[in-house]
């Protein structure tokens, strides 16, 4: 799965994507929060569920990009931990380091610089 061209791309942009999603999702929700303030100011007996309806789906989104960033966070440091490439020059710290701190961004940077860039170096299987 490591050396995988599908799981290394989805793993390298999956983050990036659904972190978007969540802040369109987001206004989204804001937008329909603020749309319905005439609504809610002439009927008083509104119940809070009918407010905050689309808080469930917002919040599944967020689990989802939670569990998608720590699976490409793990996915990265395997793969950078088993490239022989970053064992030659030092760089693994560095690139762990960047996976940790700069998150989403250091992963997509990896995937374009040490990946895609390289991958003719890399054994016939990468």
């Amino acid at each position: 799965m490591l050396h995988n061209k599908f799981w290394q791309g989805f793993f390298a942009i999956a983050p990036i994507v659904s972190l978007l999603l969540i802040f369109v999702g987001y206004f989204v929700f804001i937008f329909a929060l603020i749309s319905e303030i005439p609504e809610l100011k002439q009927d008083n007996n509104v119940p809070p569920v009918e407010i905050l309806q689309g808080m469930g789906f917002f919040f599944i989104l967020l689990l989802l990009t939670i569990f998608i960033s720590i699976s490409s966070l793990v996915f990265y440091i395997v793969h950078a931990v088993q490239n022989p490439n970053l064992k030659e020059n030092n760089m693994l710290v560095v690139w762990i380091l960047l996976f940790l701190f700069v998150g989403g961004i250091g992963k997509l940077i990896y995937w374009i610089v040490e990946i895609i860039g390289k991958r003719n170096t890399l054994p016939a299987n990468s």
